[in-house]
């Protein structure tokens, strides 16, 4: 599940400016951040993955060995044009840590790998966005924004994969399958003991835990509540099934139509979430409660984040 939107409305919520994509962009100016994020990204190097068995056509833009390099080798033509060194420039800066780590377990799963298989990533996946972080503090960061995972057992893809399921197996409230939420938090919270004991050693850093699983489940809980009328785990955009959605038939492709409502969808293409999904999800963590710890909008000045430049490293 991609949230390259959602890191974008965050920004647009701190009244940072838009920070355009590196990978793919043309003569475009990097003087406020860089948005290192590609479509289907994973936290583990593409080689560890493939001899673990998982062969999907995956990108090769890790974050470990393509992501954070790329952002060594350019940081200083960055600000090659600016007064200031690179540690107090990256000082001053926001750094968003993801989501990253979603497309790790996505390919398994999809592949058919079993859960105890998958499990075994976790840990590696929480190492490999750890380095990460400890890389970029090393390098001068200071303000970290680290999300965890969403709630994969309320996903249209993952419901549609999984569909085969018996109905008592689904929650009675939500309808989605605790057993994939389970494993969602299982990741959350070793992330979360990791942040802390990162938090120990760099007293001097901000790291905050984005929490987007029980931002999102929320919505599922009640629905009508936030504004989605309409199904909330059936996709926007997208043909047949119990949930409109059907891999190799996807929106994009000929013959798949769209809602003429998306705002009251949670889901847009049975991957991704409606543009109104990710701002209140952003509105849930920068205004409480999901944030951990909150926002403190009293050290903020004129409602926006005293940071003048942004980094994105994504899925």
């Amino acid at each position: 599940m991609l949230s390259l939107y959602l890191d974008s409305v965050t920004a647009e919520f701190l009244g940072l400016p838009y920070v355009p994509p590196y990978f793919g962009s043309q003569n475009v100016s990097f003087d406020q951040g860089v948005n290192f994020a590609v479509y289907g990204a994973t936290a583990l190097d593409r080689t560890f993955l493939v001899e673990k068995g998982i062969e999907s056509n995956f990108t090769n833009v890790s974050l470990s060995t393509v992501q954070l390099n790329t952002f060594k080798q350019i940081l200083p033509n960055l600000y090659a044009s600016s007064s200031r060194d690179c540690r107090e420039m990256l000082g001053e800066s926001l750094i968003l840590m993801g989501e990253i780590g979603g497309n790790d377990y996505n390919y398994p799963f999809f592949e058919g790998k079993s859960i105890n298989e998958i499990k075994e990533l976790t840990p590696l996946i929480i190492k490999a966005i750890s380095s990460a972080i400890v890389d970029l503090i090393d390098l001068g960061g200071k303000t970290f924004l680290v999300p965890g995972n969403f709630p994969i057992g309320c996903s249209t893809a993952y419901l549609t994969l999984f569909q085969t399921a018996e109905e008592e197996e689904h929650d009675p409230f939500t309808g989605c399958l605790p057993w994939l939420n389970e494993f969602a938090r299982n990741h959350d919270e070793q992330l979360k003991t990791e942040l802390k004991r990162l938090q120990k050693l760099y007293p001097h850093v901000n790291i905050i835990f984005a929490d987007y699983y029980n931002s999102l489940y929320r919505i599922f809980q009640e629905p009508a509540r936030y504004g989605f009328k309409n199904r909330p785990l059936a996709a926007c955009c997208g043909v047949g099934g119990k949930y409109n959605f059907t891999v190799n038939e996807e929106c994009g492709n000929k013959g798949v139509s769209y809602c003429q409502n998306p705002s009251e969808y949670v889901n847009w293409d049975g991957y991704h979430l409606t543009e109104a999904t990710h701002q209140k999800m952003a509105n849930g963590i920068l205004n409480g409660p999901y944030a951990i710890p909150a926002f403190d909008w009293s050290c903020l000045g004129s409602g926006s984040v005293d940071k003048e430049y942004s980094f994105t490293f994504s899925g």
